[in-house]
């Protein structure tokens, strides 16, 4: 059952937000309840995504790998 909502929001967001709709094929309300979905979906933290459960184990690190000085590594590579 779906139900009327008015909403109180900024011209210009509806005005970007109905330029997504109609570039994505959607609808502005088919994008809001997904989203509102989204955000009220009850679940843990435990819980991953299939696609997560799938990357889960395939890369192994070695012990002493320090993911910031990878990170900062590569981000100085890139702005260099």
């Amino acid at each position: 059952m779906t139900t009327k909502l008015t909403l109180t929001v900024e011209k210009s967001v509806i005005e970007r937000a109905k330029s997504y709709a109609k570039n994505t094929g959607r609808s502005l309300s088919e994008i809001i309840e997904n989203y509102l979905t989204t955000i009220t979906k009850e679940s843990t933290n435990d819980e991953l995504s299939p696609k997560l459960k799938k990357l889960v184990g395939v890369v192994n690190l070695p012990e002493d790998f320090d993911e910031k000085a990878e990170l900062r590594s590569a981000l100085e590579k890139k702005h260099l």
